[in-house]
This record gives structure tokens, sequence and C-alpha cells, in this order.
């Protein structure tokens, strides 16, 4: 072979590998703009789905916070009320419109001689009760009053709790 057919067969060998290789180059500029493509919307679908996954979750928490607010609302208003029977027995209290008193064993009250039970035609005798000092009657309301509020806590925290577990 000469050269000038050499350097013909050389420079169409050129031409081909830089044909070959300018298409190689559309196909993976093809298939790449695909991937980026699909990738695209594979993303697009996820941040779609975290989408709606955040707002149910938003929806949970408002429907969780108002049945606990309504929750707050009712505990608080038992407290009051509680707190308005005790300020109300306690006034009952210091004008002696209410006088608290206990049962007492007959024997502890010295009253061993009386039958238990009242027979046929005698008197009916009562269970023997004393009087408690107001002062200690007002403690004792004090201390039921602390208890009424302490279980009224009591059921809201545990109102709370369920409202909270699945």
């Amino acid at each position: 072979m000469n050269r000038v057919q050499l350097g013909v067969l050389l420079a169409l060998m050129l031409l081909a590998c830089a044909l070959t290789w300018h298409v190689q180059g559309w196909r993976m500029g093809r298939q790449l703009a695909q991937q980026a493509e699909q990738y695209a919307r594979e993303r697009q679908a996820l941040a779609e789905s975290a989408a709606t996954q955040l707002h149910t979750e938003r929806q949970q928490r408002q429907e969780l916070t108002q049945q606990l607010h309504a929750n707050e609302q009712q505990h608080y208003q038992e407290l009051v009320d509680a707190q308005h029977n005790q300020a109300r027995l306690r006034d009952r209290l210091a004008t002696a419109d209410l006088r608290l008193s206990v049962l007492v064993e007959r024997d502890a009250a010295g009253c061993a001689g009386l039958p238990a039970a009242a027979a046929t035609g005698r008197l009916d005798h009562d269970p023997v009760r004393a009087r408690l000092d107001p002062a200690h009657a007002r403690r004792i309301i004090a201390i039921t009053d602390r208890g009424d509020q302490g279980l009224i806590a009591l059921r809201a925290c545990q109102a709370y709790v369920r409202a909270l577990q699945p």
C-alpha cells in the first residue's frame, strides 16, 4: 500500500472512531438523562409520601391536643367544683350550721348498760355520737380537700397517659 492509501485508510478509521465515540456519547447522555428523570420521579414520590405522612401526623397531633385540652378543662372544672364544695362545707362549719360528729362505741361512751337493740315497748336508743371540736373539723375538711384535689389530679394524669397511648 502506498502512503496515500494508508493515510486515507487511517483517516477513515479515525473518522469511524470519532463517529462511534460521538454516537456512544449521545447514547450515554440519553441514558444519564433517563436515569436522572427516573431519580427525580422517585424523589418526588418520596417527597409526596413524606408530605402526606407529615400532614396525617399533624392532624393526629392537633386532634390529640384538642382532646387533651378538653380533658384539661373537664378536670379543671371538677377541681373548681370540689373547691367550691369544700369552701361551702367550711363556711357551714364556721357558722355552726353544720357540726361534724363521729360514732362512739357504747362501752367507750360509758353506756355499757344500755341494750344493743330496742325491744318491743321500750325506748329506741340511737347510736351514741360525739361532736367534734370545730378546729378539728376544719383540719379534717382540709385533709379531705387535699385528698380530693389529689384524686382529681391523679384522674387527670391517668386520662393524659391514656390519651397518649395508641
